[in-house]
């Protein structure tokens, strides 16, 4: 397998990755501590949005990164020399 299918294979799931996690916030703020009702009386429940916060910028750098790398064609490049 080619470098370029590797980091296909990798972009691809970080999309699908990124795709879930954004699903799982909540448009009103609440987030996964929505799920719950009364669930953000609990510290866990913002421990887990804030976790959830961070895996999805992680996926959102991730993403855009590789995406920069495969649109500019720079794993296909000829060899040098």
């Amino acid at each position: 397998m080619t470098a370029t299918g590797i980091v296909t294979i990798l972009w691809a799931i970080s999309g699908i990755g990124l795709v879930i996690l954004v699903l799982l916030h909540s448009p009103k703020g609440d987030g996964l501590g929505g799920l719950g009702g009364q669930a953000q009386l609990f510290t866990s429940t913002k421990s887990a949005e804030l976790t959830l916060n961070r895996i999805t910028w992680t996926l959102t750098a991730l993403f855009m990164g590789l995406t920069v790398v495969l649109s500019a064609g720079w794993l296909n490049a000829p060899p040098a020399g």
